[in-house]
């Protein structure tokens, strides 16, 4: 069972949604949409769907082509961030209306329900109406009726972002435990690194309109091919810096030098930029090869175990993510440390030259 998107794109008034696209899901896989808003992950949702054609191109459902059928003739289930429910039905039937179209005996319509109704922790709501519940679980509704629908295509939009923290946390490691056993193709939509990387699986990777990156959330993570990924997968970005090699010495901003070692000693002499995620900023040297770089620090946040740093560097916005609660003066010159092996290189058209030693070796 593979959905398979060959060159599909998608053109609204003029404005390109989706630039053409190819992605093959497999049978029984997380694959995770991630991306910032208005990046495309919801217009490729609706085209996966059947609920809106493609203006090229031509999405296959094993094997067969399917661009031109509607939603209502496939085995499709989609979870949106908006919950949807029937307000005339109890909690119960609202679960149980999939299978019921379906033609299954009342047997397997409870048994169904009531596991559903459990994984979701709606057991003793099942009589109530969906508005006589709280939003969150109102959205466990509509999970579950999604759960026993038994489609071979489970689309989820952000359909965890209007729940509480706690029950957000329990679903992010449930999710995949759940839909593994149901042999599906499940896409989940989201703007968080995290939750991806929570989540497992695939990660396709979006940014206005395209694809980027496709393959093991771990590796696109880990080695992402070029900067855009890079930015998009890291939360908050990755930062950014100019770089020079000469020889087998590499030069950063502020006058830093390392000695290129590795891969980076086969890179050709020329221009590059380096990249680091927030938390391997350092506002103590940790390294004995630490690099350097005078910043002034803007804006603090404090997590209550973690402290963001704002920065600015020559005119570049950085951030950082330190371990504990600091106090630091605003506006104050602040050195921050980076270990050159948390860096990787992109080439001057962005794309990834060397990834980071760490990630070479994870």
């Amino acid at each position: 069972m593979t959905l398979a998107l060959q060159g599909v794109s998608k053109v609204v008034n003029g404005q390109t949604h989706i630039y053409p696209t190819d992605l093959t899901l497999e049978k029984g896989t997380m694959n995770v949409l991630l991306g910032p808003t208005l990046s495309g992950k919801t217009s490729l949702m609706r085209l996966m769907a059947g609920l809106d054609v493609p203006n090229s191109g031509t999405i296959h459902w094993q094997g067969k082509d399917v661009t031109g059928m509607r939603v209502q003739d496939r085995k499709v289930a989609m979870v949106y961030q908006q919950f949807i429910n029937y307000p005339s039905m109890t909690v119960y039937d609202n679960i149980a209306s999939p299978m019921r179209l379906l033609g299954k005996t009342s047997a397997e319509i409870d048994a169904a329900v009531l596991k559903a109704a459990d994984l979701m922790k709606l057991g003793p709501m099942l009589q109530r109406k969906p508005l006589e519940l709280s939003g969150g679980q109102q959205q466990r509704c509509a999970l579950a009726r999604a759960l026993v629908k038994d489609a071979g295509l489970v689309l989820l939009d952000e359909p965890l972002a209007n729940l509480d923290y706690k029950l957000r946390e329990e679903l992010r490691i449930e999710i995949p435990k759940i839909f593994e056993e149901a042999g599906s193709i499940f896409v989940y939509a989201t703007t968080e690194p995290e939750e991806a990387l929570l989540l497992g699986g695939n990660t396709a990777t979006l940014w206005e309109g395209r694809v980027t990156q496709f393959g093991p959330t771990p590796r696109v993570y880990r080695q992402p091919v070029d900067a855009t990924t890079a930015r998009v997968f890291s939360d908050p970005p990755m930062n950014f810096l100019t770089m020079s090699k000469a020889g087998n010495i590499l030069q950063f901003g502020d006058g830093q030098s390392a000695v290129a070692t590795g891969k980076l000693a086969e890179l050709a002499d020329g221009t590059y930029t380096a990249g680091f995620r927030p938390n391997h900023v350092e506002i103590h040297r940790l390294a004995d090869d630490a690099l350097t770089f005078n910043t002034r620090l803007v804006v603090t946040e404090l997590t209550g175990s973690e402290t963001f740093v704002h920065l600015q560097h020559h005119g570049e916005r950085w951030v950082g993510l330190i371990h504990g609660v600091h106090k630091l003066n605003l506006g104050a010159e602040l050195p921050v440390y980076l270990d050159p092996r948390h860096i990787y290189i992109f080439g001057e058209n962005g794309s990834l030259v060397a990834p980071a030693a760490y990630a070479q070796a994870a």
